[in-house]
């Protein structure tokens, strides 16, 4: 016969089991030595020059690895090639999230990829955070609540240029080149902000490209051909560099603005010919690797650090490698805030929960918040200028509104 005190003890012993597999059903993903984080990147395609990034967010968890992890558990990180390639996204997306049952994805890369997979990701409660996307609709945490961008926002920035061209140019004339997707329609969204009535009689031109095109040259012909005298271009570094050559070679030298997604110096301006951009206006948030400001800058030190010892044959000259490495320590700081409960729900509270964060990959002054009613944990921006070898920045931070 079973005695009462074996009775009881089996009974704890069961209910102690039944909790550990609730908590392990409340975090999949998670175990006492592990945290599974899923990704996708396009190592491939039309956006393969982005690559840089996922392999640089991968080298950082390498790196936090060696130092220990994080509460005790190690970092695994899952990273996926999409390709650029939206169907493929979900594909990869449905394998990390039921197959390999990550706690959550970081850092999936490109605005039409992160559009399929957010209605799935948020039906399942799912933590989608610091998604590659500036989009304007990551800042709808109605819409999506269990999604989150990282840097300043696409239209706010067309907001930005307009701003300058209306104060800097002359009876301006503008011709508008973007990609067909949510990337590229939120620039003629925010220059709409700023024109209002004024869009038809300032917007000559406004015309689109696919990523699957070859080149971009036609459409460049028929932004000077409008007679527009200046012009932004929404494009991904691919574009971007194809834009800088064709207009360069049309001897055409309109005020030029260029997406601060595709101004890296390694990955943009050298492939296009630095010469031939001489003028080229963006904005900025990072500090420009190529910029002999920051060449004795403590944070950018141990950045190059970071990358001569784990990411040896990163280019130190292009910039996405910089935002890999403080969107990474973005993720870090709200791991590290989760103390130890790394429920989808509490890494979803933390990140809603930064607080004057200063990453110090940043420009001096911007520092990261964000609440439950703000996803957006990036606002302000400043202006700069190429000229020839390095960006020049110019003015004050700018905060966009919120849109």
């Amino acid at each position: 016969m079973i005695n009462r005190r074996t009775a009881i003890a089996a009974g704890l012993a069961a209910t102690a089991t039944a909790i550990s597999r609730a908590r392990a059903a409340d975090t999949p993903g998670v175990t006492a030595t592990e945290i599974k984080i899923g990704n996708t990147m396009p190592y491939s395609g039309p956006a393969s020059s982005y690559g840089v990034i996922g392999r640089t967010e991968a080298a950082f968890f390498n790196m936090i690895n060696d130092q220990g992890g994080v509460a005790g558990r190690k970092i695994n990180f899952i990273s996926l090639d999409d390709g650029y390639d939206p169907p493929k996204t979900v594909e990869d997306i449905r394998r990390l999230v039921e197959e390999e049952e990550v706690d959550f994805c970081f850092q999936t890369l490109g605005t039409p990829t992160n559009s399929a997979i957010a209605a799935y990701m948020n039906s399942r409660k799912v933590p989608q955070l610091f998604v590659g996307s500036g989009a304007s609709k990551w800042s709808d945490h109605k819409k999506y609540p269990w999604t989150m961008g990282w840097q300043p926002n696409y239209r706010t920035e067309a907001q930005i240029y307009a701003k300058h061209m209306l104060q800097t140019v002359k009876d301006p004339k503008l011709g508008i080149l973007y990609q067909n997707d949510d990337f590229g329609k939120d620039y003629p969204t925010g220059v709409r902000d700023v024109l209002g009535n004024d869009w038809d009689r300032i917007v000559v031109k406004s015309v689109s490209y696919e990523t699957t095109d070859a080149t971009i040259d036609s459409q460049i012909a028929e932004l000077q051909g409008s007679g527009a005298n200046v012009v932004l271009v929404a494009g991904i570094p691919k574009f971007a560099a194809q834009s800088i050559r064709k207009i360069y070679d049309l001897q055409w030298k309109p005020t030029f603005f260029m997406t601060n997604v595709a101004i890296s110096v390694g990955t943009v301006m050298q492939p296009a010919g630095p010469e031939k951009a001489i003028g080229m206006l963006s904005t900025q948030y990072l500090k420009d690797p190529t910029d002999p400001a920051w060449a004795n800058d403590a944070a950018m030190q141990q950045w190059r650090a970071f990358m001569a010892k784990y990411n040896p044959s990163g280019d130190v000259t292009d910039a996405a490698t910089v935002f890999a490495y403080g969107i990474t320590m973005t993720m870090m700081q709200v791991l590290k805030q989760c103390n130890g409960d790394f429920s989808r729900a509490n890494v979803m509270r933390q990140a809603e929960s930064l607080n004057n964060v200063e990453i110090p990959i940043l420009l001096p002054g911007i520092k990261l918040s964000t609440s439950h009613t703000d996803h957006r944990p990036i606002k302000a921006m400043q202006l700069q200028r190429w000229d020839g070898k390095t960006w020049v920045r110019f003015g004050d931070l700018i905060e966009g509104a919120s849109v």
